[in-house]
């Protein structure tokens, strides 16, 4: 009797024989996947002539074939197999690769849970690999609802000194990310409006949300994370990353790992410093987060990303941009001293998508200009008109504009001759907010409180 190996090969043949029989004319290679466990499976077969393909379901004789194929390797040593990919070229040379799960399954082949459960059990692995024990088993263990992370916890966190604080985080987060935008690259870490995201090339990553009052959760998974590795295979429980954490700790500002149970680590930052329940210390999880360790590494990365290293006038340019980050004050003329200069090849390198990616993450420096009188009547105009306060007395035709310091007073002033008191007095500011007050209060007592009104706004946006 032929030894398995011999007879999974031979099997293989005959599945490649089978669908050569149902391959479009003119075809080149085909290539067929076979994704299967105990109790269930899915398969494809692409067609190519060189130039297009397409694809289809295989026959279910082949189907079959390939679950004996399995059968069969679950006798040797490396155990039954996830995946069996076929490929056949026209010339009758076949090859035949297996897929044992070492790295995740692709999400087109990839089975529901319950039948890797169900197929582990069946064939029990000496070891399961992270990725497929957390798929198969986590069972939501890493998620952390509102109502859940409101309920009162005895478990006490602990600080770590590894991580800057969050103002100098956040502008080493973003200065990377401008060196992606201005490149118009989709690698590299990105920023939204209060979120800072990161994928590295080897499976890990992790997201920073930024949080009212200034608070943030820093959370994310490495591919190789020991504690998950055994926590998977039976030998401790889940660590638990969320001791000690604070109701907004909560699954909506956690990196999509927790819903997979792929989470490995979570730190939160409030009241001056970064903490953390029972996650490895932050230099343990370097490979999911940015370069951002120190001003030296963010700096190193950007001129060598941007072919200027060694430079000191392209250093001291992306210096002055890191320090003006922190403090929320980052100008166009300085991202142009950076990605406009004369030595760098400027169809490369976008100086406007720098700058607006400064601007999203909230550190541009707000510069307000006065706004126009004419919109300033009209913001007034729209506000009466649209709740009906329009009246002969009061017709918005004869609305008036006079200049604050910062915006303007709108109101119809009366008829010569007249003082009408608790008359109706608007006031505009240069963002366009819009107040009511009346000819009781004197404009210059008004407009103390009104500007100080404007200027908190703009310490809020900055």
């Amino acid at each position: 009797m032929d030894d398995p190996e011999e007879q999974a090969r031979r099997i293989s043949r005959a599945i490649a024989q089978e669908l050569a029989a149902v391959a479009p004319s003119g075809w080149q290679r085909l290539t067929a996947v076979f994704a299967l466990t105990a109790t269930a499976g899915t398969a494809e077969v692409r067609f190519s002539d060189g130039e297009r393909s397409v694809s289809g379901r295989p026959p279910a004789s082949t189907v079959e074939l390939a679950r004996h194929v399995r059968e069969l390797a679950a006798g040797l040593s490396d155990g039954p197999w996830l995946r069996m990919i076929l490929t056949l070229e026209a010339d009758g040379s076949f090859e035949t690769d297996y897929d044992y799960g070492d790295e995740p399954v692709p999400t087109e082949h990839l089975l529901p849970p319950e039948a890797y459960r169900a197929d582990l059990a069946a064939y029990p692995r000496p070891r399961v690999p992270t990725w497929l024990g957390a798929y198969a088993d986590h069972g939501g263990r890493q998620l952390r609802m509102p109502r859940q992370a409101a309920q009162p916890t005895e478990k006490a966190w602990r600080t770590t000194g590894e991580l800057a604080p969050l103002r100098v985080l956040w502008a080493r987060w973003t200065m990377l990310a401008v060196v992606r935008a201005a490149r118009g690259s989709e690698a590299g870490p990105a920023v939204l409006p209060s979120l800072g995201w990161f994928e590295s090339d080897t499976r890990s990553g992790a997201t920073l949300y930024l949080l009212s009052g200034g608070r943030a959760v820093l959370s994310g998974g490495v591919a190789d994370s020991p504690e998950l590795a055994a926590a998977y295979n039976g030998e401790r429980d889940l660590p638990d990353l969320f001791a000690g954490a604070p109701s907004w700790v909560s699954s909506t500002v956690l990196n999509p790992r927790s819903a997979g149970g792929l989470l490995s680590f979570c730190y939160w930052f409030e009241r001056g410093s970064w903490r953390m329940g029972e996650s490895p210390d932050p230099g343990r999880v370097a490979d999911a987060l940015p370069p951002l360790w120190t001003d030296d590494q963010v700096l190193e990365y950007v001129t060598t990303e941007m072919g200027v290293i060694g430079d000191p006038v392209a250093y001291a340019a992306a210096e002055g941009l890191l320090v003006e980050a922190e403090h929320g004050l980052v100008t166009r003329d300085s991202v142009a001293a950076l990605f406009e200069a004369d030595h760098l090849d400027t169809a490369q390198w976008d100086a406007d998508a720098a700058f607006f990616q400064f601007d999203v993450a909230g550190v541009a420096a707000t510069l307000w200009r006065p706004l126009p009188a004419a919109d300033a009547v009209a913001v007034v105009r729209d506000h009466i008109v649209s709740r009906g306060l329009e009246s002969p007395g009061y017709p918005v035709s004869q609305l008036v504009a006079s200049r604050l310091e910062v915006g303007w007073m709108v109101h119809v002033p009366p008829p010569d001759g007249q003082v009408m008191r608790g008359r109706a007095v608007f006031y505009v500011a240069d963002d366009g907010e819009l107040e009511r007050s009346s000819s009781a209060t004197p404009p210059a007592v008004y407009a103390i409180g009104f500007a100080e009104r404007f200027q908190q706004r703009l310490a809020v946006q900055a």
